[in-house]
């Protein structure tokens, strides 16, 4: 079931449960370079992954000998569930025509012991092991780049949030978001 037919929970409810939004890190090296994220409840599937693609060439090697358009290199970090990551490129396929193929590399880490996110975290804090906790800075800086969403949200003046289904890959208009920018929807 969806949010509003939980027990308990108003079918009016406002209450937001996907989040899709365009940001930009504000300095030299990442200057232009759109991150998109998302994140909701009740998806098709549990997933937390970083996946980088890469910007076309200015110039291809490859211009008038290959038909249609020359996919992206990728890189995608997945954290969970099956922590990996995979690289695809382009090569040429052996001989004197020139015809590119998509490769994936991937990597999937042994799973050893099975232990959820919070298992992880707890064993991490019994350990004495940081890595994965923020500074009181960092969190501080955190909360001032969300506290203007979140007000706006909050202020009174929102619509009621774009239902999705549950089971879905998320709302329309987070796909929407990104083809905008004339880049590639890829679902979880």
């Amino acid at each position: 079931p969806g949010y509003r037919e939980e027990p308990g929970v108003s079918p009016g409810s406002k209450t937001p449960t996907y989040a899709a939004m365009k940001v930009y890190v504000d300095n030299w090296r990442w200057h232009g370079v759109p991150f998109y994220l998302r994140s909701g409840k009740r998806l098709a599937k549990r997933s937390t992954e970083i996946s980088i693609h890469y910007r076309d060439v200015p110039h291809s090697m490859f211009p008038d000998s290959v038909s249609g358009p020359i996919e992206p290199n990728t890189i995608v970090l997945k954290i969970q569930p099956d922590e990996g990551m995979s690289l695809k490129f382009q090569t040429k396929q052996p001989g004197t025509k020139v015809c590119l193929n998509p490769v994936e590399m991937k990597y999937g880490y042994p799973r050893g012991v099975a232990l959820d996110a919070y298992e992880w975290v707890l064993l991490d804090c019994m350990i004495g092991d940081h890595m994965l906790f923020m500074r009181e800075d960092s969190v501080e800086l955190a909360w001032s780049a969300l506290t203007p969403v979140l007000d706006a949200l909050e202020s009174g003046k929102r619509q009621t949030p774009v239902q999705y289904v549950a089971g879905s890959e998320g709302p329309i208009e987070a796909a929407r978001l990104i083809e905008r920018d004339s880049r590639a929807w890829r679902p979880l």
